[in-house]
């Protein structure tokens, strides 16, 4: 372990689970949401670039396709070559491979998983024949990679992210350039969020081996952006440009678009704060619409999945007013991803403890590409 990876032990040692009365997905009142203009793509970083993936498609929402069913607390998402989706149980470690007309099964279990508030078997990333995981285990957050094939130990590329109670972030996404991005949270300890040395309350961005990327904003930092509360979504459009969906406290949810080295205002500002020091969201909704999960971007559109909300959120990449879709009619929306194919899929979380369980719960949604 480099000297890098030991000093965030030692934070994550004295980082114990504290709890605050705030809450991740409550009150407030706010304007209606709006979206404001998206900068270009220079204006966000050096490293943004086109993706390579085939044209995106708006979707059909009006006709979804239930992929599964029965699936326990349904958390990361990601694609294999074949079509085929692995999906990550946030309480069980277990890593199931989801097929269209076929049950799920279990491909792996990720040792070590220790789940318990918001915390467990998180994100999940795929490259090349790795499998990427972000989770919870006894001390800390923490990265592994591991192969679907034989019964080899999963390899931590990346430790000592501050485990809580809630706030444990847990998306992992490979962007357009080819590195990992990671969006963590402040574990409930505020000030870990605008403290640079801690990798807590935060976008990193590593290389596949889980070291800092080069081209980071400070030499041999793993940290993309700070200022963060508790990142839980992660996407691209297909001019590079990168969005991070994170939870507000008692006020404001935030979708916001990541700008390589930029503040986003934790635990100083929640919502538009008009604070030149800070980066400005794109969209802002009140805690009762969202709290806002996973995203994906499809055509012209970013959907964002929420939670206590119960709604699939359309945000208009060109501008104007944000749109409720599906609202209450499956309940807490977890995880959006586009699939190869163009569709999109969607996983609820009414197992969590937090949502009303429905019958087939959890399950996994598909939605047509046009």
């Amino acid at each position: 372990m480099n000297v890098i990876r030991t000093s965030r032990l030692a934070l994550a040692a004295t980082g114990a689970a504290l709890l605050t009365a705030c809450s991740s997905s409550e009150g407030g009142e706010g304007p209606a949401p709006t979206v404001q203009p998206v900068p270009a793509v220079s204006a966000v970083s050096p490293t943004a670039q086109p993706s390579n993936q085939k044209e995106r498609k708006n979707l059909d929402l009006s006709a979804p396709e239930t992929i599964a069913t029965g699936i326990g607390v349904p958390w990361g998402l990601a694609f294999l070559s074949d079509g085929s989706a692995l999906v990550a149980e946030r309480d069980s470690g277990r890593v199931l491979q989801v097929t269209p007309g076929s049950e799920p099964r279990e491909v792996y279990t990720v040792p070590g998983v220790d789940a318990g508030g918001e915390g467990g078997l998180l994100g999940l990333a795929v490259k090349d024949d790795w499998v990427y995981a972000y989770f919870t285990g006894d001390q800390d957050n923490r990265i592994v990679r591991f192969k679907l094939t034989g019964n080899d130990q999963p390899e931590v590329i990346f430790d000592g992210i501050t485990k809580g109670g809630r706030h444990n972030g847990g998306r992992i996404a490979f962007g357009p350039d080819g590195m990992l991005y990671a969006g963590t949270g402040d574990a409930s300890e505020e000030s870990r969020s605008q403290d640079r040395d801690d990798p807590s309350g935060k976008i990193l961005r590593l290389t596949p081996d889980g070291d800092p990327a080069p081209g980071n904003p400070w030499e041999g930092s793993p940290v993309w952006t700070l200022g963060h509360r508790n990142v839980q979504g992660l996407a691209w459009d297909d001019q590079g440009r990168m969005y991070g969906i994170e939870f507000g406290q008692n006020k404001y949810d935030e979708v916001n678009v990541i700008e390589k080295g930029r503040n986003y205002g934790w635990p100083e500002v929640e919502g538009r704060g008009g604070d030149s020091r800070f980066a400005e969201p794109l969209v802002q909704w009140t805690t009762d619409e969202a709290s806002p999960s996973g995203a994906a971007v499809a055509g012209d559109t970013l959907y964002v999945a929420a939670l206590r909300g119960e709604r699939l959120w359309t945000v208009p990449l060109g501008g104007g007013s944000t749109k409720a879709e599906l609202t209450g009619e499956y309940g807490r929306l977890r995880t959006a991803a586009v699939a190869p194919d163009g569709s999109l899929w969607l996983t609820t979380s009414n197992t969590d403890g937090r949502g009303d369980r429905r019958d087939g719960d959890d399950r996994i949604l598909r939605f047509p590409a046009r």
